[in-house]
């Protein structure tokens, strides 16, 4: 195991986190799609109003309060809903306590002086945000410090003869008092925050970076598909958890999975929602993904209409606006198609629609950097010998799993087309 994960804590990676800003279930869907477009996680945790009762909360009763994380796919697959597309001003309205999936699980509670390798373990296990108490006086903890933990020595059980000559003179052994924590003020720590802070140091991970993911047995090959021919609304029944997306597949002539697109909050999150969800509700997954002509279908979208990143939207201080349109691939807003871009085309197929992939030979430092560059959630995973035949899919919880993972437990994947997602390990 890399020593990089017991010479920090998870304090270190609090610098510069600004103070957390709660976004509470009873604010509307509409506020909720203003608020995850400027969020750079692309989701938000929603928490339950304070009590009106005196007094300064502490960290276990924040947590408490904590609902669960709201993205793009919930908002687009419950607007998605016959009663939302025929009355759009009442959906965006709704509470978010209607569209959020309670999950309690998802938010971890944890102490800045708490080991980097003990909150990897958290998230390893399905935790997705990090509760932090802001501290006042904590600046984190260097190398030299590393063995202090919790109050506790941890090297051969006893605190060594000579050891508080290496500790500041106002360092006690006493956790409670060895920082000084603001209990009511919090930040909070996405898996992105722990991957940058990972990817910029690569060099103490050697030499796991620039091993292949194949060779790491990272990819995981239980991801969720449905076929471009079926519903697009489909993939709101077979969202897994983690990550949140659903590969669009076509057969190939040999009979091997092809992926030409995706539906996933990842995607979903700079997107026109209420554009979406009609499409989402209307349109095949191929159709979805891939894009269609204007005006392929005689009906119209409702008059009312989200702001767009595609630039033609209508608003007054960020309001809904009313501009009569019809249906296109460009109105959902992750198209950047030109000319002619019917679904049996494939050579249109790019911009931001197009799922982020790599391949089984590229290397985890290469898949990291994508992820961060592209702020996105997963890379699908395509064979060497053919750009697009899928085979897996890796997301946070399998690069952290690999970052923490011994030397000794990496096992060659058979990369024998046709064999790999046989051999490899999940």
């Amino acid at each position: 195991m890399a020593s990089l994960f017991l010479y920090h804590v998870i304090g270190d990676l609090t610098v510069g986190k600004p103070e957390l800003v709660e976004f509470h279930d009873t604010e509307t869907v509409e506020s909720a799609i203003q608020a995850i477009g400027e969020s750079p996680e692309g989701s938000i945790p929603i928490w339950k109003k304070k009590s009106q009762v005196g007094g300064i909360e502490n960290s276990d009763l924040r947590q408490q309060r904590f609902v669960g994380i709201l993205n793009s796919f919930d908002l687009v697959a419950f607007l998605a809903k016959n009663e939302c597309l025929e009355d759009q001003d009442k959906a965006l309205k709704t509470p978010v306590s209607e569209v959020v999936v309670p999950n309690n699980s998802l938010l971890g509670l944890i102490d800045p002086g708490t080991r980097l390798i003990d909150a990897l373990d958290m998230m390893k296990n399905g935790v997705k945000r990090l509760l932090v108490p802001k501290s006042v006086v904590w600046k984190g903890m260097s190398k030299r410090f590393s063995m202090v933990y919790h109050g506790k020595w941890h090297g051969n059980g006893e605190t060594p003869s000579g050891a508080n000559s290496n500790l500041p003179s106002n360092m006690n052994l006493d956790a409670s008092s060895s920082t000084n924590i603001i209990r009511e003020k919090f930040c909070c720590l996405s898996r992105e925050d722990v991957l940058c802070f990972i990817i910029g140091c690569l060099g103490a991970l050697a030499p796991i970076p620039l091993t292949s993911i194949a060779t790491l047995g990272v990819i995981n090959s239980s991801y969720s598909h449905i076929d471009s021919s079926t519903p697009a609304i489909e993939a709101a029944t077979k969202l897994p958890q983690d990550p949140i997306a659903v590969a669009i597949i076509e057969s190939t002539p040999d009979g091997q999975p092809k992926i030409i697109g995706e539906i996933s909050a990842f995607k979903l999150w700079k997107c026109d929602h209420l554009n979406a969800a009609w499409a989402l509700a209307n349109l095949s997954a191929g159709q979805f993904v891939m894009g269609v002509e204007d005006n392929v279908t005689s009906r119209s979208l409702p008059e009312l209409s989200i702001n767009s990143p595609t630039g033609d939207n209508h608003s007054v201080n960020g309001r809904m606006s009313r501009k009569p349109r019809t249906f296109s691939s460009r109105s959902i807003g992750f198209f950047s198609n030109s000319g002619s871009s019917s679904f049996g085309s494939r050579s249109m197929y790019r911009g931001r629609s197009a799922p982020l992939t790599c391949r089984i030979s590229s290397t985890l430092a290469a898949v990291m950097a994508q992820m961060l560059s592209h702020r996105a959630t997963h890379v699908w995973v395509t064979e060497d010998e053919s750009d697009d035949v899928i085979v897996g899919v890796v997301g946070y919880a399998d690069i952290l799993a690999a970052v923490t993972k011994p030397p000794t437990a990496f096992i060659p994947a058979n990369r024998a087309p046709g064999g790999f997602q046989n051999e490899i390990l999940n």
